[in-house]
C-alpha cells in the first residue's frame, strides 16, 4: 500500500494511519489466500472430482416457497451457486395463497402516504401478539422480523419491479403496514415474479442455477464432525441421489400434516377436525429431518387458527378452504353472528377473534362489506365471488333475509355500530373505523366463515443469523432455515401481513448465512500440491486505494506456460 503524502492522508493521525496499513495488509493477505485457492483449485482435475466437498459445491435450497426463492436470489447476489429442491410438480408452495401482503415499517410507501410508522410502533405489536398480551417486549427474532422489514418491502420493489403502493391496517397494528399492489393477491404476485426471475436464471446460467422438482428431500447428510453437508433426495423415477453444500431448509409449516403419526396429532390432537387453509404438501418435512439429527425444536405446540376461513355454500364441509383476506376487515368489514349481531373487535388479532367465535357459539358467521369497504379491496371481492365464495347484495333488507332475520334487526345493529364509529368507543375495544357508516340502502359484499388451521409459529430453532440449532443450542454448521419452518419469529400468535415477511427476510438471511459459510469453508480447504496442477502456479496480487478518487484496484496476475496473465 502506497503512503505517499496526500492532502488526505496528512489529515491521519498517527494512530488512524498505523490502522489503516494493517487493514490494508490484512486484507490483501486475504486477497492472496482467495486468488491462491481460486487459481489452484480450478486448474485442478483433483479439486474438480472431488464432489463431496462442502466448499466446492453449491448452496442447497430445500424449497421452492417464497423463502427458499427469497434464499436463492440472496445466494446469488453473494456469488454462490444454488441448486433448488422441490417436492411438488411446481414451485411457489403456500406463498402464493397470501392474500393481504407484506408488512413493512418505515418504507417509502409510508413515507409517500403520510403514515406515520416506526420499527418501534411495529416492535410492540409483534412483541404483543407474540406474548397474547402479555409483554410489550421483543424478542431477537422478532426484532431481525421487524428491523429488516423495510429493506425487504424495498428490496421487492426495486430487484424485482413489484407494485406494493397499496397500504392496509390488519388486526392487531397499530398504524397501516400491509402492502399490496393494486391487483390481484400480493402472495401471488410476490412469489410468481421471483419464481420467473429464478427460471429464467436456470436457463441462461445453468451452471450458476439448476431447478428439480419432484425431487424429494428425504434426508440430511453429516460428516464425521456433524456438520450438514447436503442431502439425500429421491426424484420422480424413485432414484436416490445425494448432493453436496450447505444447506438452506425452506419446506413451510405442518398445518395439513393430519397423518396419525403427524406433528398436529402430536402437538395439537383437538384441532384435527377443523379444515385448514394449507396444501397437502404442508407436512413438516423440514422439522422433522432436523428433529431426527438433534435440532432443536420451539413451540410445535403454538398452531394459529384463523377466523375467517372461507365457507363454499355447495361444498361446506370440505377440509382445504380458501382464506378469506384479512385485508377484507382493514378496510372496514364487520363480522357478524346469525342475529346479525357484532361479537367482538373485528380488528382483533387472529386468535382472539376465533376465540370470541368459539366462545360466542352462534354460527353461522358472516363477514360483511359495505359498498365503502369492498371498493377499496374490489379485486379481491370480485374474485371472491367468481368462485362462489362470496355473495353481493344490493341493500342490507336483501341481506337481512338471507340471514333469516328481520331486516329491522339488521338496522338496529348497523345504528349501534355507526355510532360507535362516531363516538370512537367500542365495548369490544375496537379503535379503528375505516368506511364507517353502514347504512340499508348501501349494497355489500358477505362471505360466510368459520376458524380454519393456518399457520404454525412452532419449527426449528435458528439464531438471529438463520443458523440451526441444536437441543442444547449450539450451532449446527453446514444449515439454515428460512420461513414458516423456524420456530420462535412470532411467538405463540402471528400478526397479518408477517408471514410474506418471514419468508422474504429470513429468506435473505438464511441466503446470505449460507452463502458466507461457503466462502469460509472455501477458504479453510487446503489448496492442491503443486504436482496436482502440474507445477507452481507464481502469482502475486495487490490491492490499492485512491482516497482522491474514493477508488479501490484489485490487481491479481499470475504466470503459466503461455506466458503471464493479468
Amino acid at each position: 500500500v502506497s503512503t505517499q503524502s496526500t492532502g488526505c492522508f496528512e489529515s491521519l493521525t498517527k494512530y488512524t494511519l498505523t490502522h489503516y496499513i494493517a487493514l490494508m495488509d490484512s486484507a490483501q493477505r486475504r486477497a492472496q489466500k482467495i486468488t491462491r485457492h481460486l487459481l489452484q483449485s480450478a486448474a485442478s482435475p483433483v479439486a474438480q472430482q472431488n464432489t463431496s466437498s462442502v466448499h466446492l459445491g453449491r448452496v442447497i435450497v430445500v424449497g421452492g416457497g417464497l423463502a427458499g426463492l427469497s434464499a436463492a436470489h440472496t445466494v446469488l447476489e453473494r456469488g454462490g451457486r444454488v441448486l433448488l429442491l422441490d417436492k411438488n410438480p411446481f414451485l411457489g408452495g403456500n406463498s402464493t395463497k397470501a392474500t393481504s401482503g407484506i408488512n413493512g415499517a418505515l418504507t417509502t410507501t409510508q413515507i409517500q402516504l403520510g403514515i406515520p410508522d416506526s420499527p418501534m410502533s411495529f416492535e410492540r405489536d409483534t412483541a404483543l401478539s407474540a406474548t397474547k398480551g402479555q409483554s410489550e417486549k421483543i424478542h431477537p427474532l422478532g426484532k431481525v422480523l421487524v428491523w429488516e422489514s423495510a429493506p425487504a418491502v424495498e428490496w421487492l420493489m426495486n430487484k424485482f419491479d413489484l407494485d406494493l403502493s397499496q397500504v392496509s391496517r390488519l388486526g392487531g397494528h397499530s398504524q397501516p403496514r400491509t402492502h399490496r399492489g393494486k391487483e390481484r393477491f400480493p402472495g401471488m404476485t410476490i412469489t410468481m415474479a421471483l419464481m420467473e426471475k429464478l427460471e429464467k436464471f436456470a436457463e441462461q446460467i445453468p451452471d450458476e442455477v439448476q431447478i428439480l422438482l419432484k425431487a424429494r428431500v428425504t434426508k440430511l447428510l453429516l460428516d464425521n464432525q456433524g456438520s450438514v453437508i447436503g442431502v439425500s433426495y429421491t426424484d420422480k423415477d424413485g432414484k436416490v441421489t445425494e448432493v453436496h453444500g450447505p444447506v438452506v431448509i425452506a419446506t413451510g409449516g405442518y398445518a395439513a400434516d393430519f397423518a396419525d403419526d403427524g406433528l398436529l396429532k402430536q402437538y395439537r390432537p383437538q384441532w384435527l377436525h377443523l379444515p385448514t387453509t394449507n396444501g397437502e404438501h404442508c407436512t413438516g418435512d423440514g422439522i422433522k429431518m432436523l428433529r431426527s439429527i438433534g435440532g432443536g425444536m420451539v413451540d410445535l405446540e403454538a398452531v394459529q387458527v384463523h377466523p375467517t376461513g372461507l365457507v363454499h355454500p355447495d361444498d361446506p364441509d370440505a377440509k382445504v378452504k380458501w382464506l378469506a383476506a384479512e385485508a377484507l376487515r382493514g378496510v372496514g368489514g364487520l363480522i357478524l353472528d346469525k342475529e346479525g349481531q357484532r361479537f367482538c373487535n373485528d380488528l382483533g388479532t387472529r386468535d382472539y377473534v376465533t376465540g370470541r367465535m368459539w366462545d360466542h357459539n352462534k354460527p353461522p358467521y358472516r363477514l360483511v362489506l359495505n359498498s365503502g369497504a369492498s371498493s377499496n379491496i374490489e379485486w379481491h371481492c370480485k374474485h371472491y365471488e367468481g368462485r362462489g365464495l362470496m355473495k353481493k347484495y344490493n341493500s342490507g333488507e336483501q341481506l337481512a333475509r338471507d340471514m333469516g332475520i328481520p331486516p329491522a334487526q339488521l338496522e338496529k345493529s348497523f345504528k349501534e355500530y355507526n355510532a360507535i364509529a362516531k363516538s370512537g368507543k367500542d365495548p369490544w375495544g375496537k379503535k379503528y373505523f375505516d368506511n364507517a357508516p353502514f347504512e340499508m340502502k348501501d349494497s355489500f359484499y358477505v362471505a360466510v366463515i368459520c376458524p380454519v388451521l393456518h399457520y404454525t409459529m412452532g419449527g426449528i430453532s435458528i439464531d438471529v443469523d438463520g443458523g440451526c440449532l441444536k437441543e442444547n443450542g449450539a450451532r449446527i454448521p453446514g444449515v439454515f432455515g428460512a420461513g414458516e419452518v423456524n420456530g420462535g419469529v412470532h411467538g405463540l400468535n402471528r400478526l397479518g401481513g408477517s408471514s410474506l415477511l418471514d419468508c422474504v427476510v429470513f429468506g435473505r438471511v438464511a441466503g446470505a448465512s449460507a452463502a458466507k459459510y461457503l466462502l469460509s469453508e472455501a477458504l479453510k480447504a487446503p489448496a492442491p500440491s503443486p504436482a496436482a496442477v502440474g507445477g507452481q502456479l507464481p502469482f502475486n496480487s495487490s490491492i490499492r486505494m485512491d482516497p482522491r478518487t474514493k477508488s479501490v484496484t484489485f490487481n491479481f496476475s499470475w504466470e503459466d506456460n503461455s506466458g503471464t496473465h493479468t
